[in-house]
């Protein structure tokens, strides 16, 4: 049984979802303010955290920002009540992998919490060690271990910067289009008018290509992204 915990300052809310997901099968715990949902978060025994942006103690971006950092394969599914696009950018900026703008359907709750869970299983199954390497040029990213190298130094990405990469690598020489890469990372469960794709191909660049040689990342003017090695 998968377990959930909602970080939620708002007692009603909070406990109607703990209730709604209880229904579907999940164990749910519930933490009313930010500090100690953090704590909680860092618990092993969480599958998924459900997180309010506004909170008592401190926010839903530094709690998203400290969890990302201790356990970057968690999924963070944020509930917020502020629309603006700026807010969803800077939360998926942050690690989360899903927002929610109140109020909400609950059936949509459900079907992104089991997006993010399948996501999360795939991003952590472990299949033939022959099948979980893949290399270009001096880069290589162990699937099984979650590890990133070029050369012989090690990289630390967040979950969704791993994804990317391992979607640009599985398709390297291929341009994707800011759609197929949305699609294939996001599942297109945020708004596709925000530059999220962006952002992170500039943290990927930032982190695997800004201090080594060859260049791996390049830009397609009007078409997209192309992970491959050029001259």
């Amino acid at each position: 049984m998968k377990k959930i915990l909602i970080i939620e300052d708002d007692r009603r809310i909070a406990q109607n979802i703990s209730r709604g997901l209880q229904q579907e099968g999940y164990a749910t715990e519930v933490v009313y303010e930010g500090i100690n949902g953090r704590q909680m978060a860092l618990q092993p025994g969480i599958d998924l955290l459900i997180l309010d942006i506004n909170l008592p103690g401190i926010n839903g971006f530094e709690v998203c920002r400290s969890v990302r950092a201790e356990r970057p394969h968690l999924p963070i599914i944020l509930l917020t009540a502020l629309d603006e696009i700026d807010d969803k950018v800077e939360g998926l900026a942050l690690g989360a992998d899903d927002y929610l703008v109140k109020p909400f359907d609950f059936r949509e709750l459900i079907a992104r919490v089991a997006t993010c869970l399948r996501r999360s299983a795939l991003l952590g199954d472990v299949a033939d060690p022959a099948e979980t390497i893949l290399q270009l040029a001096n880069l290589t990213v162990d699937l099984a271990r979650k590890e990133v190298r070029r050369n012989n130094t090690t990289i630390d990405l967040t979950a969704r910067e791993f994804a990317l990469l391992e979607y640009l690598l599985r398709n390297r020489g291929r341009v994707l289009s800011k759609p197929d890469i949305a699609e294939a990372v996001w599942d297109l469960n945020f708004d596709t008018g925000t530059n999220v794709v962006e952002v992170y191909i500039n943290y990927l660049r930032k982190k695997i290509d800004r201090d080594f040689e060859p260049k791996l990342i390049h830009t397609r003017p009007g078409m997209g992204y192309v992970l491959k090695e050029e001259a």
